[in-house]
């Protein structure tokens, strides 16, 4: 409820931001407060076209022009947002809310000295405004004006005092002089005077990359002491007795972080997935039973957190415990029934897995839930497809040619699946039917392109036809050797032999070795060209081959 109410609130703000907007149309403007209505109910199609209307009607009308600049910054079409902000303040300068929405508009990555400048101006003409002062020093900063930051840094802190933004930009404007160590100094100094957490574990984390263990572990320790729950410097203590291989400390930090119910899922989750990454395989693989424990730890503080149950998932993902991911995704799966991410996940796990019955059953499961989704039927068509059941893939493809209508990707995609089936299926009139049909949506697609060929070589009819279109996948894909081996037979079944050799050749230097057919087409031609010797070669590398490597 109170998210709701403060929801309402804000929109009834926005109706009386800017000297109360709705106020001053004269007479009641009807067709701005339209707009203003349908700019808070989110349409903001309709809303900029009441707008558009109201400073067509009066172009004098600064609000109208203002909540134009708001509808081109919810499209984010930031050249127009600027154009009709820079309207609003040219008709009323002196209005706060225009001048602030229109310095939204600049981008420091785009124009730092203007943004910049914007920000003086602003300043200038409202000097109460000194939040925007911080800003303002950051961005002297980047600019690389210095000697301007530390003057309104001293405005500030003699105004306010010195706090923890004060003293940190002072820092960053020694270390980009390259004063590390005073830049550090003013940081010790503060917190000599001054409380804070942040600033010690700032210093903490300085300390631990100076290999300075003991003075790490001191300032984090201090920094716990005023905040016992403070995130950051728990998990710089954690790094500290990681980094210095005391691993029972380590993992008994960690443990009582992710068993912290009031600390945030993500921030443990994001520091976990770090750890994972950045550290050494081998750390992961002799700690596994540890990390095991956390991360089941953090699931069973959170057990219906979408990023504490993901970031398990990926990890047991990573470490090859696929049941246990599988599980997971399933969880969140039952937790947000309606999410597809989540079933996309889950069927993943299932693929990476290779649990073709495990996906055909989860299919049976999600399909009423999920019917029309071309992603689903994609994984069940794949699981079948290596169960050999072609029939089956035949049908999901026929239904993914129904949900395509019209995207072409999507048609090509299922035609070229359509025709690919038919064949295994015996009917190659029917397989060649589709693949007419995809080739009129694009007459360059290779994997049609190359299996059309294929197929018409095996049955040895139209080969000039194959041979034009196997060319176009070669010249597409130079190096694919599925490609280059479709061409070489073609061209030694229609008596270029000699020519077949050399695409061969190329075939085996783009991983053709790995393939027994690729192997045995080069047999077959170099016997072909009295080649005896050099085919016995290859004839026992075909016999290293694993049973049934490659072939197609």
């Amino acid at each position: 409820m109170k998210k709701t109410a403060l929801k309402i609130f804000a929109a009834i703000s926005l109706l009386f931001l800017a000297d109360g907007f709705l106020m001053a149309q004269e007479g009641g403007n009807t067709t701005f407060s339209s707009a203003v209505q349908n700019y808070l109910m989110g349409d903001i199609s309709k809303a900029k076209a009441g707008f558009e209307k109201a400073v067509k009607e009066n172009p004098g009308d600064d609000a109208a022009w203002y909540y134009l600049g708001l509808c081109a910054i919810a499209e984010k079409d930031s050249q127009s947002a600027r154009e009709y902000m820079n309207r609003a303040v040219s008709i009323d300068s002196t209005n706060y809310w225009y001048r602030e929405a229109l310095l939204g508009t600049y981008s420091p990555r785009e124009d730092i000295d203007l943004t910049i400048a914007q920000y003086e101006k602003l300043l200038r003409d409202f000097p109460k405004k000194t939040d925007r002062q911080y800003a303002l020093v950051n961005l002297y900063i980047s600019a690389g004006n210095l000697d301007k930051a530390i003057v309104l840094l001293d405005e500030i802190e003699g105004r306010d005092g010195k706090n923890d933004g004060t003293v940190m930009a002072r820092s960053g404007i020694l270390r980009n002089q390259n004063k590390i160590e005073e830049s550090y100094q003013i940081l010790k100094d503060y917190v000599s005077e001054y409380s804070s957490p942040y600033i010690l574990t700032i210093l903490g984390e300085y300390e631990m990359g100076m290999y300075n263990d003991s003075t790490a572990l001191a300032y984090f320790n201090e920094a716990l002491s005023l905040e016992d729950a403070y995130l950051p410097a728990k998990i710089g203590k954690a790094e500290t007795y990681r980094l210095t291989r005391k691993y029972q400390q380590y993992f008994d930090i960690l443990k009582s972080i992710v068993a912290d119910v009031d600390e945030a899922p993500a921030a443990k989750a994001d520091y976990l997935t770090q750890v994972v990454r950045s550290t050494d395989a081998r750390f992961v693989n002799s700690f596994k039973t540890q990390l095991d424990t956390v991360f089941t730890l953090m699931t069973d503080t959170h057990p219906s957190d979408t990023t504490a149950l993901q970031t398990a998932c990926a990890y047991n993902v990573y470490v090859g415990e696929t049941d246990k991911a599988a599980a997971l995704a399933l969880k969140l799966c039952e937790l947000y029934p309606q999410k597809a991410d989540f079933a996309y996940t889950y069927f993943q796990i299932l693929y990476r897995g290779e649990d073709w019955d495990a996906i055909s059953r989860a299919y049976k499961e999600f399909e009423p839930k999920f019917p029309d989704d071309a992603l689903l039927i994609d994984f069940d068509a794949v699981a079948k497809y290596n169960k050999k059941d072609y029939r089956g893939v035949l049908e999901a493809s026929m239904r993914q040619l129904e949900l395509a209508a019209g995207d072409s990707a999507k048609t090509l995609h299922a035609l070229s699946s359509i025709g690919d089936m038919y064949h295994e299926l015996g009917n190659n009139k029917e397989s060649y039917k589709a693949y007419e049909k995809a080739l009129k949506i694009n007459p360059n697609y290779a994997p049609v392109l190359n299996n059309y060929a294929w197929y018409l070589c095996q049955e040895g009819k139209q080969l000039k036809k194959a041979v034009k279109m196997s060319r176009k996948t070669i010249e597409q894909e130079p190096k694919n050797a599925t490609y280059l081996d479709t061409y070489a037979w073609i061209l030694h079944l229609t008596g270029n032999t000699l020519e077949a050799k050399l695409f061969l050749k190329q075939a085996m230097l783009y991983g053709g070795k790995e393939s027994a057919t690729i192997m045995k087409h080069y047999i077959v031609v170099l016997e072909a060209l009295g080649e005896k010797d050099m085919a016995d070669f290859y004839r026992g590398q075909l016999k290293s081959l694993p049973k049934g490597e490659g072939d197609e």
